[in-house]
């Protein structure tokens, strides 16, 4: 038999190892500008077109490289990063593996001008899949000048893949977002298609932060600061209020690094304990220097991940810095043993007489009939106050059937009432029903809205007075993308100007909701998503905007808001779940009841 096993051609390995560190137009441009940095630069200019598909180039004014150093380069593992093994546990450079220019050339035209400040005359070179097409000398500024045309031009089913030129512009925008806030003290411009992104002036982490998330941020940071032998930490938090419901500003930088760790993210909720509502999220920009030597960063090749040598160390002392912080700016209340309440003795006061509360009664009341008796407030005149559970009333109520639950067959008055300003309950002679009253609004909203976009019968209420918010550049590309479906949910927006939009009308629905705050919650929900359809994008929209919209818990409802929402809710198509899977009513049998009962007898 013949023997089988051959050496992959350079030009086949190359293409399969592109295939892990260049996974999209975003991922050439985080290695170039990585590349820029390593090089000791002071400026950076990034332009793209088409969501870097078809053009990506970045110029430096670096140190630049020799002829043979420009032609080397593009060779596998070719680094001037390391020498040795050892080397990678004292690593302080971006790159280092040898791998990204590689991958580059292996899928792409890419054309390179570089000159060093001491040589008068600069390299230029052109390669196209791997191969060498030309080596010349050329005029060219001190630095470096990478093109990179047609990406993926050369595989086909990997630019089939690729999304739409807004997403991969949004993906585009977080790399430079990263790298921009590693290195405030580099002077950063982006431009898209001819127009100017961002103009980075260089200056402190915190001016840099301003910049690039809008000049509200300013007031929302809390300084964190924190020295030790084994880390140092430093950066931002946002105050507790600004917590959103969906992850939103949240960096870690580790020697400089853009890092992703779960593990060190649980250290900063943890330190929000008690601050935040449980599904929000903190924010934070927080800078860790820890030796090389106790950090492996060899673990990925996008290198986003890292080891620590003393994890457990690094958490408490991450915890215990936040909670500081949050105490130092009174945001966190702090204790104080010489002043705690619970040792403090209560004041005097002239009291004469304690009076022993009473009880009032009212034999003649009955739970069942239809008026209240005088001294209980009917059910929503007093928004006030809470309500009686014994306040009921009856309702019409039409056939309905689930698998597991059943109303009765025939109509039949219903007793119903409002409890604990959460729920609503039903009794018939098949137990109890308990309906969560948010989650049944936001079942009948979801479907409205759902009905309206398929029926093209949205309805907007146009504003008054149009409000309009200007949004950062990474969440207008985000609203780009979702501008249509924005109109198809009944929003009336349209662009004003640089990365500010007006808000004319908003669904009919949504009256009493703030605009702006609808359109920042819209776009922050589909900043972490992946790509969907039309179809599911106004789904995840439709979610979103009936959970904001719903009556929330505590409402106190009066009778025929009551009596609608049941009608409203059995009239669903799914009245028993919300959109997203949670349960909206639970039923107790009259066994089930019994069964309780006779657990005490």
């Amino acid at each position: 038999m013949a023997d089988i096993i051959h050496i992959l051609p350079d030009s086949i390995a190359n293409q399969i190892a592109a295939g892990e560190v260049i996974q999209r137009p975003a991922s050439a441009v985080k290695e170039l500008i990585e590349n820029a940095v390593d090089s000791g630069a002071t400026r950076i200019i990034v332009t793209v077109k088409d969501g870097g598909k078809n053009f990506i180039q970045v110029a430096d004014n670096g140190k630049g490289m020799s002829e043979t150093d420009a032609r080397l380069c593009f060779e596998r593992h070719a680094t001037s990063k390391i020498k040795q093994a050892d080397d990678l546990f004292a690593i302080r450079t971006k790159g280092f593996r040898g791998e990204a220019l590689a991958s580059i050339a292996a899928v792409a035209k890419v054309n390179l001008k570089t000159r060093r400040p001491e040589d008068t005359v600069g390299t230029q070179i052109e390669i196209e899949a791997s191969e060498l097409l030309m080596q010349e000398p050329c005029s060219t500024p001190s630095g470096t000048v990478f093109t990179v045309k047609n990406l993926f031009y050369n595989i086909p089913a990997r630019r089939k893949f690729l999304k739409s030129d807004t997403v991969e512009m949004r993906h585009i925008l977080d790399e430079f977002q990263r790298i921009a806030l590693a290195h405030p003290e580099i002077e950063m411009q982006l431009f898209n298609n001819q127009s100017n992104v961002y103009q980075l002036e260089s200056g402190s982490f915190r001016q840099r932060i301003v910049q690039l998330m809008g000049n509200s941020y300013n007031n929302r940071l809390v300084p964190v600061n924190e020295q030790t032998e084994l880390v140092a930490i430093s950066g931002f938090i946002i105050k507790p209020e600004f917590a959103r419901k969906t992850r939103g500003e949240q960096f870690y930088f580790v020697n400089d690094r853009y890092i992703k760790s779960t593990y060190l993210h649980h250290a900063v909720q943890n330190a929000f304990d008690g601050l935040i509502s449980s599904d929000a999220f903190p924010g934070y920009f927080i800078k860790l220097e820890v030796p090389p030597a106790q950090l492996d960063v060899n673990i990925h090749p996008t290198k986003t991940e890292v080891k620590f040598e003393d994890e457990r160390f690094i958490y408490a002392i991450l915890r215990s810095s936040i909670r500081n912080a949050l105490g130092k700016y009174n945001i966190a209340p702090s204790l104080d043993f010489e002043n705690e309440p619970a040792f403090t003795p209560p004041l005097k006061k002239n009291i004469t007489e304690i009076k022993i509360p009473g009880v009032t009664l009212t034999p003649g009341y009955n739970p069942f009939s239809e008026r209240p008796p005088q001294g209980f407030s009917s059910l929503g005149k007093d928004k006030t106050t809470t309500p009686d559970l014994n306040q009921i009333e009856y309702i019409q109520h039409k056939q309905d059937t689930h698998p597991n639950l059943q109303f009765p067959v025939e109509p039949t008055t219903l007793p119903f009432f409002q409890w604990s300003n959460q729920y609503v309950v039903c009794a018939n002679e098949e137990g109890l029903w308990i309906i969560d009253q948010h989650r049944a609004h936001e079942r009948i909203l979801y479907e409205r809205i759902i009905h309206a976009i398929a029926q093209n019968k949205v309805v907007s209420q146009m504003e008054l007075f149009p409000e309009t918010v200007t949004l950062t550049p990474a969440d207008y590309a985000i609203f780009t993308e979702l501008q249509n479906d924005f109109s198809a949910l009944g929003f009336n927006i349209e662009p004003f100007g640089t990365q500010t939009i007006l808000i004319r009308g908003i669904p009919a629905d949504a009256i009493g909701q703030q605009p702006s705050t609808m359109i920042e919650e819209l776009i922050e929900h589909f900043r972490q998503s992946n790509q969907f359809s039309a179809s599911e994008k106004r789904n995840q929209m439709a979610m979103h905007l009936a959970s904001r919209m719903a009556i929330k818990s505590g409402i106190i409802l009066n009778r025929n808001e009551i009596s609608q929402l049941i009608k409203d809710l059995f009239e669903c198509e799914m009245p028993y779940a919300t959109p997203s899977g949670k349960s909206i009513m639970m039923h107790m049998s009259p066994y089930e009841v019994d069964k309780q009962f006779s657990k005490n007898r």
